[in-house]
């Protein structure tokens, strides 16, 4: 109660100057709860320092931005007003990754600055975020923004670390302390840090439009500094998808002068766990334009790329033809799947007006569309753009479901446009996306749905090549990259191998860790466009798993975490409807866990479990499946082998 106490007082307090406070004089804005603070000051620079529980999570952080000619936001800023206001609101989204309905509690203090500009900050009860908005008449060139972050001495992060602006963002996270990062290495984002005093702090942004995304580098101190890719002047193209940059502008964006600049958040919670949930990049984000989004329709995906269409049991020659296509259609039609994808090869790369001889579209979307099953086409995106409005009709005229664009490997402002031309365009024309080779989601999800799902990380295609893409990867991801939004991991692997046995297989794949280690990504990892990356061959031996991939959805109308560590392990239940999922994942660890079933509500439920078999340590895909019942007063003792999972079903008897 005291804390609401001095919430209230605040503003009241802060109400009642709006217009006598000195620009001298330090501000502090309290979160809802009470338990985060930022303290502002605004005088020779804009500083600000947050504190929760009255523990530095931030030292004082000085943010500006030059534009124009030597014009800088935020240098001996001139406050006019300092404006106060309370949010407490339920959102609901067009699309449910956590939640069917999301709490909105903020408080925020806007300084209206002399030089038609203003800076925003908010405080959530698990984070807080700024942003410059500006009011020129004229279009602004943004010479540079400066973000310097100041973290306590002894504080670690989990740094992405990059070669280059010209990249899809798909990096491991070191843990290093930050003073030993140079000024000569920098990150991409979501990351994540680890203050002296144990907090957690997940760096991010949202409402990135019309301008580069942000990146961070080192300063060889407790400082970290924001970093941004400056306007595309020259390209060059190799193939028929890289497109790199090969020189830069020194600057970073040419915009109009009345506008939002993005977010910049700081997600705070007291342990991994906490970051699960956090959805302030969601709730920053700019609100939906599609007016009616009803046939935005969530659901999984058979896919072809993964497997390389090594199917068997077959009457016919498998590849990139019209019968292996028609073929995953029936898988997918029997089990309820909503969707497949057709990836690469179904047109001649340069030309997707182009279909290769081998695959008759109209036959191949007639055929889906009769068994309640959609299409979704991957482009290169450098081809989509070229052949723009042609291409698009003829996605129309074929009565396609969706694209999966891939390959731009970019955030610089240009690009940044290109997404949002995209899930424009898509949505006039009902088709989702699904984005590859790209940046983190920063918002543009929540302004166009359709734009379900999206890469940015390093996913199961990994295995194809590489032997990096280890369970130990696997938790660490859901506590940095997916607070930021859903990750097309595309889980499903019926090839499952321990540590000593795995092998990279290109054309015949297989998965580390175990069976169920796969099943409970389907639980764990966030994506209202889910894939089953393994070819329907294995699956249709599989009908036991295939009990619950069928079954598992793919939007969730609540969300709770169970037990979680980052690198270590994590539990999290899920409901949609009147059933609960289970999940639980560790690294190569093995380990006992035990969950909590008071989230349930009353009554007797039944529970299906997938759990890791008794020689899963030895032979990977080994699992079993069991049945039990259970009420709310349960606790369940589970297993996990090294790199193992274990899911559950629960539905009310």
């Amino acid at each position: 109660m005291k804390n609401i106490y001095r919430v209230v007082l605040f503003f009241l307090s802060l109400a009642f100057c709006i217009s006598t406070i000195t620009a001298q004089t330090p501000l502090e804005l309290i979160s809802p709860d009470g338990r985060i603070a930022i303290h502002i000051r605004a005088e020779d620079f804009v500083e600000f320092e947050v504190l929760r529980d009255s523990t530095a999570i931030l030292e004082y952080s000085r943010i500006s931005m030059n534009v124009d000619d030597d014009v800088v936001l935020g240098l001996k800023p001139k406050i006019k007003k300092r404006i106060p206001s309370y949010v407490n609101d339920t959102v609901i989204p067009a699309v449910a990754e956590k939640f069917k309905y999301i709490k909105e509690a903020y408080t925020e203090l806007l300084l209206v600055c002399k030089g038609d500009y203003n800076i925003r900050f908010r405080a959530f009860n698990n984070g807080v975020a700024w942003r410059f908005e500006t009011d020129f008449k004229d279009d602004i060139t943004v010479n540079r923004e400066n973000v310097v972050l100041n973290f306590p001495s002894g504080s670690n992060i989990w740094f992405p670390e990059e070669e280059s602006f010209f990249s899809h963002n798909e990096r491991y996270y070191l843990y290093e302390t930050i003073n030993l990062i140079s000024a000569d290495r920098f990150c991409s984002l979501p990351a994540l840090v680890e203050t002296s005093s144990k907090h957690r702090v997940l760096i991010t942004e949202s409402g990135l439009d019309d301008y580069p995304g942000i990146w961070l580098k080192g300063t060889g101190s407790n400082a970290l500094r924001g970093l941004f890719p400056g306007v595309a002047l020259e390209e060059e193209q190799v193939r028929d998808r890289n497109v790199k940059v090969t020189r830069y502008a020194d600057y970073i964006a040419l915009t109009e002068g009345k506008r939002h600049f993005p977010w910049r958040i700081l997600g705070i919670s007291e342990d991994d766990a906490g970051l699960i949930t956090n959805q302030i990049p969601y709730l920053l984000a700019d609100t939906c334009a599609i007016a009616d989004p009803s046939w935005i329709k969530p659901g999984k995906v058979a896919w072809d790329w993964w497997n390389a269409n090594n199917v068997y049991d077959v009457d016919f020659k498998a590849g990139i033809n019209t019968d292996t296509y028609k073929y995953y259609i029936d898988f997918a039609a029997k089990q309820g799947i909503e969707y497949i994808i057709m990836d690469e090869g179904w047109y001649e790369l340069g030309n997707l007006l182009k279909v290769v001889p081998a695959i008759d579209m109209d036959e191949v979307v007639t055929y889906a569309n009769s068994k309640n099953v959609g299409v979704i086409l991957w482009v290169v995106w450098k081809t989509l753009e070229n052949q723009w409005e042609r291409a698009f009709d003829q996605f129309e005229e074929w009565g396609i479901k969706g694209i999966k664009v891939d390959f731009m490997q970019r955030d610089d402002q240009w690009m940044v446009n290109y997404y949002h031309r995209v899930a424009e365009e898509a949505a006039n024309r009902k088709l989702l996306v699904d984005f590859h080779g790209s940046y983190k989601p920063a918002g543009l999800r929540r302004q166009y749905p359709n734009v379900i799902t999206r890469e940015g990380l390093r996913g199961l295609e990994q295995s194809k090549w590489s032997d990096k893409n280890t369970p130990e990867h696997n938790v660490t991801i859901p506590f940095i990259r997916m607070v930021a939004g859903p990750m097309d991991y595309t889980p499903g692997a019926m090839v499952n191998a321990n540590k000593e046995n795995f092998r990279a297989i290109n054309n015949r794949p297989m998965s580390m860790g175990t069976r169920c280690h796969q099943l409970a990504m389907y639980v764990v990892y966030e994506s209202p466009l889910q894939m089953l990356c393994d070819n329907p061959s294995n699956y249709m031996r599989e009908p036991e798993c295939m009990e619950f991939l069928s079954a598992v959805p793919t939007v969730w109308d609540s969300t709770v975490v169970l037990s979680g560590k980052i690198a270590d392990h994590i539990a999290l239940a899920r409901k949609t409807g009147n059933e609960w999922y289970v999940g639980a994942m560790t690294n190569w660890d093995s380990r006992h866990l035990e969950l909590d079933l008071s989230f349930l509500g009353s009554g007797k439920y039944t529970v299906s479990i997938w759990q890791d078999g008794i020689n899963a340590d030895r032979y990977a895909s080994d699992y079993e499946k069991a049945t039990i019942s259970a009420t709310s007063a349960d606790k369940l003792l589970i297993r996990l082998a090294p790199g193992g999972g274990w899911v559950a079903r629960i539905t009310p008897k």
